[in-house]
């Protein structure tokens, strides 16, 4: 039963602390944003502005939102790659979405809504397909490659509409049920949150499950072994930022779809901060070969709540970049010193 015990503390040590982090976090929150006009220490817990209805349908929308993104970041680390490109990528996507819609740019035709979605997807794919190319096949550090593209896509989102705004008022053609589906609620959840689970239950199945995944986590591991143990890593590699940019593309669908309009100078500024920091916290290791979904969505959600936190309890806004900065510079040090192991070790000798 030790053993079996041990086992399991050794499998999942990351989650585990992560989860006792996001109950401490969340409980932090509700104490001091608790009621303190109700009658009752517990009323005032339960009435606290954390456990709203308003306030928790927006953090599982922003969980959903952020999280899409945070998986897709997740598997192209896990190589032992880094995509800077996100958030002007999901800036791109937004613009060219509401140009598909509106037809008002002489090089993109307009469109119906449903076939627009499935030409943003296959725009996203190509993106990937020439990150990946760059990457793997031509050789070029991953960091350069996205780091031009993080300069390179919202240069020409801004480009494109003038450095103005561009939404989906204006559409020529029927809209009816876009914005019910991406902005609406599915069972009482937020949509973006019901699809995050969805995302969710494939990028499982695609890393924990999948023959896609072991060649990838050993691609992260060890390239060159990989390669003489048969594995195309070129390939494997090229796929994982092709999903990055994919799921990109579909997050980058609902914050458009939310915000109604997209002003490319701003819109999707540092995401691809969130999505490393939620990455990394989640036990992504930057020196790949490391990670789980299941870490990525509790390190995203953590994050998240975090930044509820600093809204919640009446602190400046701008506090959440220095929370996000910590973040990352925690989950690295904790990767660096192993410090998962350490805990582990210290309970496996208590017991």
């Amino acid at each position: 039963m030790e053993s079996k015990l041990s086992h399991y503390l050794n499998r999942y040590r990351k989650e585990g602390c992560l989860a006792l982090v996001l109950f401490f976090v969340a409980f932090w929150t509700i104490l001091f944003s608790r009621n303190t006009e109700a009658s009752g220490f517990l009323q005032s817990l339960i009435e606290s502005r954390f456990l709203s209805l308003r306030n928790l349908e927006n953090l599982s929308r922003q969980v959903g939102m952020y999280g899409i993104f945070s998986l897709g970041m997740g598997l192209v680390i896990i190589s032992g790659g880094i995509d800077l490109s996100v958030g002007s990528l999901m800036a791109l996507f937004g613009t060219v979405f509401f140009f598909l819609l509106t037809g008002s740019h002489a090089w993109i035709p307009g469109m119906p809504w449903v076939p627009a979605i499935i030409v943003l997807l296959a725009f996203s794919a190509i993106v990937g397909m020439f990150h990946g190319w760059l990457i793997a096949k031509i050789r070029m550090p991953a960091f350069v490659v996205t780091l031009c593209g993080l300069l390179g896509y919202r240069g020409l989102a801004q480009t494109m509409t003038h450095d103005t705004a561009i939404g989906y008022y204006d559409a020529e053609f029927g809209i009816a049920g876009l914005e019910s589906l991406l902005t609406g609620e599915i069972l009482g959840l937020p949509a973006a949150f019901i699809a995050f689970l969805f995302v969710s239950a494939i990028v499982y199945y695609l890393l924990h499950l999948s023959v896609f995944g072991r060649y990838l986590l050993a691609l992260g591991r060890n390239e060159q072994a990989a390669s003489y143990s048969g594995i195309n890593t070129k390939m494997i590699m090229a796929l994982a930022y092709v999903i990055c940019s994919i799921l990109a593309a579909v997050s980058a669908l609902f914050f458009a779809l939310y915000t109604a309009d997209v002003v490319p100078s701003i819109h999707g500024n540092f995401y691809e901060l969130y999505a490393i920091a939620g990455a990394v916290l989640g036990g992504c290791s930057l020196r790949g070969g490391e990670g789980t979904v299941i870490g990525i969505i509790l390190g995203t959600t953590v994050l998240l709540v975090l930044q509820n936190m600093v809204n919640l309890l009446g602190y400046d806004s701008s506090f959440s970049k220095v929370i996000t900065a910590l973040v990352i510079l925690g989950g690295v040090l904790v990767d660096r010193f192993e410090i998962w192991k350490l805990v582990t070790r210290t309970k496996n000798n208590v017991a």
